[in-house]
């Protein structure tokens, strides 16, 4: 593939999405261009505007970073196509993800609660692929926001959080007639100090626009009008089941 694949403009941008991704990480040019297979100069000369980058190089560091670089738009004008690495989707074949859901799991500090918050999925434009940010935690400093894999071979659909190389994951099915999505979360539990515990548990995503006013989050305990609406919700991922728990 010749230079002429990649316009100056596109050079230009990801030129500095690629500077601003080693500054993120705290990665050195050196170490990118190990982990692409890259010479450092050649890497050095792109950046610096002195040669443009070919297309198989942008490719290389595409994966060396496990980050899309180049903002692709088809023909047709629909969205871009996700990274393979998320799963190759088209923004059209994956629209019935968006949205806002419910979030249901038990509480890692008391057993017999609820613990419930919101998750919204939606596509991000500047990263061609579908993210998914938290709110309404009560726990608001551990929220999190990540990507969202949906590949073909298994048929599930993965959240998942990777901060500076620590992740958590989500495994949820695909969405029931009824929209709800059941899977499992494996997360770190926060413990006394900077202890660190891991621990997985069923999750429940269902659509918020069910809800109504009645939805509650926070804690939920058998006091809760909303109480056993929930637990039900919880308890049909293991009956069913959706999930196995094996000890």
């Amino acid at each position: 593939m010749s230079d002429d694949d990649l316009s100056p403009e596109e050079n230009r941008a990801i030129s500095g999405l690629i500077r601003e991704e080693l500054a993120r990480r705290r990665l050195t040019r050196q170490h990118l261009a190990d982990k692409a297979k890259i010479s450092l100069s050649t890497i050095e000369k792109a950046l610096s505007g002195q040669r443009p980058f070919t297309l198989a190089t942008v490719v290389r560091i595409e994966e060396a970073l496990q980050y899309q670089l180049r903002k692709l738009k088809p023909s047709n004008g629909e969205s871009a196509l996700a990274p393979q690495s998320l799963g190759s989707y088209s923004r059209p074949a994956v629209s019935w993800l968006e949205g806002d859901y419910l979030t249901l799991r038990t509480s890692f500090s008391d057993q017999n609660s609820i613990y419930s918050y919101l998750t919204e999925i939606r596509w991000d434009t500047a990263l061609s692929h579908l993210a998914f940010r938290e709110s309404e935690r009560i726990d608001a400093q551990f929220k999190q926001d990540g990507s969202v894999s949906v590949p073909h071979q298994s048929g599930y659909i993965y959240l998942v959080t990777n901060k500076q190389g620590q992740y958590r994951m989500i495994i949820l099915s695909r969405p029931m007639i009824s929209g709800e999505m059941y899977g499992l979360i494996t997360t770190l539990q926060s413990g006394r100090g900077t202890q660190l515990t891991p621990v997985s548990t069923p999750l429940v995503l269902a659509p918020v626009k069910d809800f109504g006013d009645a939805i509650q989050f926070g804690k939920i305990d058998a006091s809760s009008t909303m109480y056993d609406r929930y637990r039900k919700l919880l308890n049909r991922a293991v009956e069913e089941p959706f999930v196995m728990i094996i000890k």
